[in-house]
């Protein structure tokens, strides 16, 4: 069993069914967590040194924050009906109490930050979107905390890979602190797939081979991406979806391909 694959587990009793640290993965920056709520409940998740992006991944909540509120916001009961969810941005020292209307599923994204960065409302419109690729290659971006917002050190971002299709491809790597020719960024994948019985690969992998897994992930895995290339395979009748975390010494996503994949750009102009 691969020590970066997190596999999806049921509700313990705090309503958790992923919890990734830096301690548990052995890493710096990276808090990653996701929680499932009944309609009725109410949790609250605060951090001392930590900024915070709460997605809403589905579902519809009232959310209020130390000084600001928030009804009944959501977007979507499925991350595939391909909408912009609704997020939340707190600085450090701040807390989000989420009250479920729905079933509700929140991912809960964290670095460490200094507080430059007021609370806010991400709504969908804020968002941005892309589509990368072509053909078999072909995948929809929608970012969420990326070029498109200001955070300390946190980038969210979600991707829907169509059945058949693969995506972080050609394979690429972040994990050199060498501005402006590389970024060094740690990365999870939370997964989702339609079916949700579904089932995707995804390959980590480096230069020497100091890190070589394949990972068979499966609806709600996290795959933990320390370093390394790190391409995703759909299979055929099995859309995927996942939600990017990455976060590092600066805040930049600047990645190189593997030169032995890289004719494949070239190839798809």
């Amino acid at each position: 069993m691969s020590y970066l694959h997190s596999r999806p587990r049921n509700v313990d009793d705090a309503g958790c069914i992923q919890k990734i640290t830096p301690q548990s993965a052995d890493w710096e920056y990276i808090t990653f967590e996701v929680h499932q709520l009944a309609a009725g409940e109410t949790k609250t998740f605060a951090s001392s040194d930590l900024e915070t992006c709460m997605v809403i991944v589905s579902g519809f909540a009232d959310v209020k924050t130390a000084e600001q509120s928030w009804n009944n916001i959501g977007e979507r009961m499925s991350v595939f009906e391909r909408k912009a969810p609704y997020s939340v941005y707190t600085p450090p020292g701040d807390e989000i109490t989420v009250t479920a209307n729905t079933a509700l599923e929140v991912a809960i994204c964290q670095a460490p930050g200094t507080g430059k960065y007021p609370t806010r409302l991400i709504k969908p419109e804020d968002c941005s979107y892309e589509t990368r690729g072509t053909g078999t290659n072909q995948r929809h971006v929608c970012n969420i905390l990326f070029a498109n917002l200001d955070a300390d050190k946190l980038l969210v971002v979600e991707v829907i890979t169509p059945d058949g299709n693969w995506s972080s491809y050609p394979p690429h790597k972040h994990d050199s602190d060498n501005l402006p020719l590389e970024s060094s960024l740690e990365e999870t994948y939370f997964h989702k797939l339609n079916p949700e019985q579904g089932f995707a690969f995804q390959r980590v992998y480096t230069d020497d081979r100091s890190i070589d897994e394949t990972i068979s992930v499966e609806n709600n895995s996290v795959v933990m991406v320390p370093e390394g290339y790190h391409p995703v395979g759909a299979p055929h009748g099995y859309d995927l979806y996942y939600l990017n975390v990455m976060a590092g010494p600066t805040r930049e996503w600047v990645f190189n391909n593997d030169p032995d994949h890289e004719w494949i750009i070239n190839k798809d102009k």
